[in-house]
């Protein structure tokens, strides 16, 4: 049997190390323990990491569109509350999982866990 990559069953929401199991308990809860192959997944801890690289992400995007819309269009300043705020919800609520999964994915694959002094 291959091994997944870690880093697409990560973003998937699956476990790094088999690819089968479930990251998540809920939206953003990481597991305990993958249901398919038993990997330890309570040690895990992604930190800040995550909002920290979808701020970034989804703020250059809204940031840049909503600068392009105001120099070419010049609309009111509702109008870019209207489209904007949603649009910076929608992003961050998309993006946050995945990249959660991304993050303990690459410490599964640079096994950070065996770098801690207990």
């Amino acid at each position: 049997m291959t091994r997944p990559n870690p880093l697409l069953a990560g973003a998937a929401g699956r476990c790094p190390n088999c690819g089968e199991g479930h990251l998540f308990d809920g939206f953003l809860k990481v597991a305990a323990r993958c249901e398919a192959c038993g990997y330890d997944l309570a040690k895990a801890d992604s930190g800040d990491g995550p909002a920290v690289f979808v701020i970034l992400i989804a703020g250059c995007i809204v940031a840049f569109a909503a600068l392009f819309t105001e120099v070419a269009l010049s609309p009111p300043v509702w109008v870019h509350l209207v489209i904007w705020l949603p649009l910076t919800l929608v992003l961050v609520l998309a993006l946050l999982r995945p990249m959660k999964g991304l993050m303990l994915a690459a410490q599964f694959m640079n096994k950070a866990s065996e770098a801690r002094r207990d």
